[in-house]
């Protein structure tokens, strides 16, 4: 067992207490309740702080988000009747109305259920229904999708173009709507990345919220003076907690963007003095694509970086170009609210390179066999998750990976002597070549070291001799002469000939799932 009290008591300041009377889960002390009681209390202490940029350029300060969100919750409050516990769905881009809804929703008590904004109608139809919403909120764009909900009572509401104007100013009210301040209260229910049939509905609740913030606050040194981009979609845990949440916990300033592009991304940063970079690893491929266009980012001060696993090589290329940069690997699930663990320091120069970092302060960790039992020190196992950070239940379903408030991840890994966790693979996309595991991770890190890969990823396929066998999709650098025989060819000198992929596809992009994660189950179904 690992707990992340004894790996951080003495890098930075912190507190714990029991969450409640005869609780083992630990929470920070002084934590406000819930995220929209943290907006009040940044509000008054910096009112005229640029709170929000959006997509379009125009500032809203903590006063006007505070104002906007108490309009916004007396609107749905005294006209749709939403109030706590109701659930009401969120599919809106990257904007400031969706970030005003979700503090409205928080305010009222009620559970926000954010839908992705890349999922086709089908998809999101099925996920309202399983989620039980009685309101939907979104843009412009999708109003349509849901005209045939209002027969069964559920109200719509659509943001107005946002390009005209502040989208939600048709909606408002000088009443006042009551506050549920009660950390206990279901706040998002999420629903993880896969098929619709198989998305699980993740509850977080506003303490699993407060904890998580204050965690990449405290670990991270985020303050008022931040300023950060949300150049994914606000739909994922990174977005709402360790972007939004957090900038507005700790008062700094949020770039908006509506869709991907790692050139402005970049040029943000650059015009806008942005300190704080928070994506996944593919994020982080397509902006070294850009750096021979930015090779000086001054401002830029740290990156956290989490969804999968990060190449050693793609590390020392981001270090090579930032190396004023401090890079953080982090671990987590939306199961886990975003943080369970962190790299204290710069994971890029580190002699723990590879490695996630360190469980974060009220988490405990431990890495299991296939029968539950606890594996020794260094051995690979499940890994294991309590604390307060971690889900309590998921949406109208029991599952074995959640038992007694702990979480099985479905991840593979081990923790080394001095606890840092190294993540290896998933359990489904561990390989099984005839009783020869391959891991996939591995393979995966192999092919990115290859001159003229850009990304990679590995997979297993049928195969009538062995059962599995190891296969790969591959992106190329523009100018890359490399092909499927070239690559196993230069894969015989460093890997074991079963590990070497059996068939390697060439492709302009690799599928992401809509949580931005590399998509291997379509992967799969292109061999």
């Amino acid at each position: 067992m690992i707990s992340g009290i004894d790996k951080w008591e003495d890098l930075i300041d912190f507190q714990l207490e029991p969450l409640s009377t005869g609780s083992s889960i630990l929470c920070y002390t002084n934590l406000p309740p819930t995220l929209y009681e943290t907006l009040r209390n940044t509000a008054n202490t910096f009112p005229d702080k640029t709170a929000i940029v959006d997509n379009y350029d125009r500032p809203c300060t903590y006063a006007e988000l505070l104002a906007k969100t108490d309009s916004f919750a007396a609107y749905l409050y005294q006209e749709l009747h939403v109030e706590r516990n109701s659930h009401v769905a969120l599919m809106m881009y990257n904007c400031l109305e969706f970030c005003v809804a979700f503090l409205a929703l928080l305010k009222l008590g009620a559970v926000t259920v954010p839908l992705p904004s890349k999922y086709k109608k089908q998809e999101v139809a099925s996920l309202i229904e399983k989620a039980d919403v009685s309101c939907i909120i979104c843009d412009q764009d999708f109003y349509d999708w849901f005209e045939e909900f209002e027969a069964q009572g559920i109200h719509r509401i659509a943001c107005s173009d946002i390009e005209q104007g502040y989208g939600l100013e048709a909606y408002h009210s000088d009443s006042k709507s009551p506050v549920f301040n009660n950390p206990f209260d279901d706040a998002i229910i999420m629903f993880t990345s896969g098929t619709t049939s198989q998305s699980k509905g993740v509850v977080i609740k506003n303490y699993n919220i407060m904890n998580a913030v204050t965690t990449y606050q405290k670990i991270l040194n985020i303050t008022s003076d931040d300023v950060s981009v949300i150049p994914i979609p606000i739909y994922h845990v990174t977005g709402m907690v360790a972007l939004l949440g957090l900038f507005v916990h700790c008062g700094g300033t949020l770039y908006l963007h509506k869709i991907f592009n790692a050139r402005r991304v970049l040029q943000c940063v650059k015009d806008h003095n942005v300190t704080f970079l928070h994506a996944s690893p593919t994020v982080f491929s397509m902006l070294l694509e850009e750096k021979d266009s930015f090779p000086s980012l001054p401002t830029l001060k740290q990156f956290a970086c989490g969804s999968s696993n990060m190449p050693k090589e793609k590390l020392a290329a981001i270090h090579n170009w930032l190396p004023h940069s401090v890079f953080h690997t982090v671990y987590g699930l939306t199961e886990t609210t975003s943080p369970a663990t962190i790299f204290p320091g710069d994971a890029s120069t580190s002699p723990y390179i590879g490695s996630s970092g360190l469980p974060v302060p009220g988490t405990v960790f431990e890495i299991r066999d296939d029968n539950g039992n606890l594996v020794k020190d260094g051995e690979i196992g499940e890994i294991w998750i309590y604390g307060n950070v971690v889900l309590t239940s998921y949406y109208k379903l029991e599952t074995p990976s959640l038992k007694n408030g702990w979480l099985g991840t479905g991840d593979l890994g081990y923790f080394n002597k001095e606890g840092y966790l190294f993540v290896v693979d998933r359990k489904k996309d561990m390989i099984n070549r005839g009783g020869e595991k391959i891991c996939s991770f591995d393979v995966e890190n192999e092919i990115y070291k290859l001159e003229g890969v850009n990304e990679a990823a590995v997979v297993g396929i049928p195969d009538e001799v062995y059962g599995e066998v190891a296969a790969a999709l591959v992106k190329l650098d523009p100018e890359s002469n490399l092909d499927e025989k070239k690559i196993q060819e230069l894969l015989r000198k460093k890997i074991a000939k079963y590990k070497i992929p059996k068939r390697i596809l060439i492709a302009d992009e690799i599928p992401l799932t809509p949580n931005g994660k590399v998509n291997k189950r379509a992967i799969r179904k292109m061999f």
